[in-house]
């Protein structure tokens, strides 16, 4: 079954010099408040989380998860013959707890995290792994990033940049708190050992779930525990000075952050809209109305519930200065 053409959002994308025709599934573009995307497709009162779309808009995935961490699997919608399928189990995930892919920037090399084993079946600690595109256009066998990028200890939430840098998050020893976001270095041919980004991003709090502008300008992520912090965890954002040094990091305003867990943050290839995950609830919930017994069933079932869902927004350059 596919989605009809007249739930599509169309905008101009210029991408490495080429003008492409980009469609997003549901409702309007979003304004300078925070709405849900593509409600009834990808925010359908399930726990859906983080996003990525292709360079070429294309393909759409995102996580759908089980509560307590219990499953994880990463979903997929493809735009074929101006129409958006419906959620699919990504060709790659659906056995193991996979989550929080991000392609590349030439759209050839998807990155996500999982637990899978590299061999035997017995499940591991969360690693970053690559699953290339092949010829035929479908994708292949997923691949480890190795030791060098790995470790006994969880990777999550990769970013690749145009350089080719990765950032993810770790939960590694030499880290400045429990959760860091790190960089390893691309020289070309392999990556460096990661390196815990500087101070102010990285504190004594928990930091993670980076997304790094691929051309290494601003990255934005989520911290909890900071003394700004509204509640559950929120989104900051830094860019870097003329001379490449990060700058001191900035609380995103409200109505992105909010009292829950605001995070898994992803900006458009264009720069026009940022989309992150949240776990608020639904206004209806705190409006002082008398519900019956189907409205609180639409409630408890529907986006907003206070599972994971995908909303977007305006992304305004103006967070930055």
């Amino acid at each position: 079954m596919i989605l009809r053409s007249v739930n599509l959002i169309v905008f101009t994308l210029f991408f490495s010099g080429a003008v492409a025709q980009v469609s997003y599934p549901g409702g309007q573009l979003p304004s300078d408040t925070p709405q849900l995307f593509a409600k009834g497709i990808l925010s359908d009162g399930l726990s859906n989380r983080d996003f990525t779309i292709s360079p070429k808009g294309d393909e759409i995935f995102f996580t759908l998860q089980q509560a307590h961490f219990a499953s994880s699997t990463i979903l997929h919608i493809v735009f074929r013959n101006g129409e958006w399928s419906k959620p699919e189990v990504a060709p790659f995930s659906g056995r193991y707890r996979d989550l929080e892919a991000a392609f590349s920037p030439d759209g050839q090399t998807i990155y996500f995290s999982s637990d899978r084993p590299l061999v035997g079946d017995k499940a591991k600690d969360f690693d970053i792994w690559q699953v290339k595109k092949l010829s035929n256009g479908q994708w292949g066998k997923p691949e480890n990033l190795g030791t060098t990028v790995n470790s006994a200890k969880n990777e999550f939430y990769p970013s690749l940049t145009k350089s080719g840098n990765l950032y993810f998050t770790v939960e590694a020893d030499y880290g400045k708190g429990s959760e860091d976001i790190v960089i390893c270095k691309w020289n070309g041919s392999e990556y460096s050992k990661p390196e815990s980004l500087q101070e102010d991003i990285n504190t004594k709090y928990d930091e993670f779930n980076a997304f790094v502008d691929p051309d290494e300008q601003f990255i934005l992520f989520s911290s909890y525990g900071r003394p700004d912090d509204m509640g559950g965890g929120d989104l900051y954002i830094s860019h870097k000075d003329n001379g490449g040094n990060w700058m001191p990091v900035k609380h995103l305003p409200s109505p992105i952050n909010s009292a829950s867990l605001d995070y898994c943050p992803f900006v458009t290839w264009d720069k026009q809209y940022l989309v992150f995950t949240s776990n608020r609830l639904s206004k209806s919930f705190k409006d002082g109305s008398t519900k019956n017994y189907q409205q609180l069933k639409e409630m408890l079932t529907g986006p907003g519930n206070g599972w994971d869902d995908i909303y977007w927004i305006k992304f305004d350059i103006n967070w930055l200065k």
